[in-house]
């Protein structure tokens, strides 16, 4: 049942990205933060880090949250661990934000600093001893990992997380959408095992990636940068945490765990974009596959459908739309009897 307290911030969320987007696209385009279209033969120049916006419109929607269940409900239920995804997620997508300033037009921060700084950021969570320690291990059984668990396991998720859902990316609506599914996907997971407040936390971001696809979807008037793939990723891996689903997320996962399998036959340095065509449509730009876009590419050639943009943008979300429902059937003991 939708009461006001979870109305109030999902609308919110929505809100404030879609009223705060156009002034970002302004101020991105004055300042000079405008990227290449890739997979357009004309490359116009589109605005960048525009995910900032996205998790501006995430933080209102929980801090209305917040105040809704400590004025209104009078309860602290749960509010450590809010606050600690709030922080976690807060400091990802900053680092993501000094990584498109920095990394992506200058070349500054490396691969190995991108990695400790998310790792750093998945301190709030360690803090609070998030999830439980005790973990399945094959053939072995039940083994609590204790202060392991903390100090190891959380920030792996955190920077295993945010790096890999990074990855799939670089074509109008696609980081958005596929943030919208996976996201979506979650909160349904956090419901049915009856962690409703995390559900709220995920549609609070779903809702803002939705405000955020009326300006992203193609043509793009902005670019998400690594501030939304970065928080998108964080939250991923803490409602996995928080929730205690972390099979359940790897498997959602699988179609970015193809991504880093592809990436790495190239070394982690081949790019996804697609070879822009006079026709409008996009051919491969290696003989090679070097991505599930390239994959996504092939098939569409394969099928004699004309490899667009869009298409290939939908047929990664019809694959991320499978492997989730097949999630929900094989997990469907633990989803809805958990």
């Amino acid at each position: 049942m939708i009461t006001i307290g979870i109305l109030i911030p999902l609308l919110a969320s929505f809100f404030i990205t879609l009223f705060f987007l156009p002034f970002w696209i302004r101020k991105a385009r004055q300042i000079g933060l405008m990227w290449d279209d890739m997979n357009k033969i004309k490359a116009e120049k589109v605005g960048g880090s525009g995910g900032i916006m996205v998790l501006l419109g995430f933080i209102v929607g929980v801090l209305i949250l917040i105040a809704y269940r400590v004025f209104y409900l009078h309860t602290s239920n749960y509010l450590i661990e809010i606050l600690a995804t709030l922080l976690v997620v807060i400091l990802s997508g900053g680092i993501g934000l000094i990584d498109d300033l920095l990394g992506w037009v200058h070349g500054g921060l490396s691969r190995r600093s991108r990695m400790v700084l998310v790792a750093i950021s998945a301190i709030p969570l360690m803090a609070i001893n998030a999830g439980r320690s005790s973990i399945l291990i094959p053939l072995v059984g039940q083994v609590d990992l204790g202060f392991l668990y903390p100090l190891v396991m959380i920030p792996l998720g955190i920077v295993g997380a945010t790096t890999t859902f990074n990855m799939i990316a670089g074509y109008n609506g696609l980081e958005a959408g596929q943030g919208i599914i996976l996201l979506s996907s979650l909160g349904l997971v956090a419901y049915f095992t009856g962690n409703s407040w995390l559900a709220i936390l995920a549609f609070c971001m779903v809702v803002a990636l939705v405000a955020f696809l009326f300006y992203n979807f193609f043509p793009a008037r902005v670019f998400p940068g690594d501030s939304l793939t970065y928080s998108v990723g964080a939250l991923v891996a803490i409602l996995s945490i928080l929730g205690n689903f972390e099979k359940i997320a790897i498997f959602f996962f699988i179609p970015y765990i193809i991504e880093v399998i592809l990436k790495s036959r190239g070394k982690l340095i081949k790019q996804s974009f697609g070879k822009p065509q006079k026709d409008g449509s996009l051919s491969l730009p290696y003989e090679k596959i070097y991505g599930i876009e390239h994959l996504a590419i092939l098939l569409l050639q394969k099928w004699s459908i004309k490899p667009t943009e869009k298409r290939v943008v939908y047929t990664i979300w019809i694959f991320q739309f499978i492997i989730i429902l097949l999630g929900f059937i094989l997990f469907r003991q633990g989803i809805f009897h958990g």
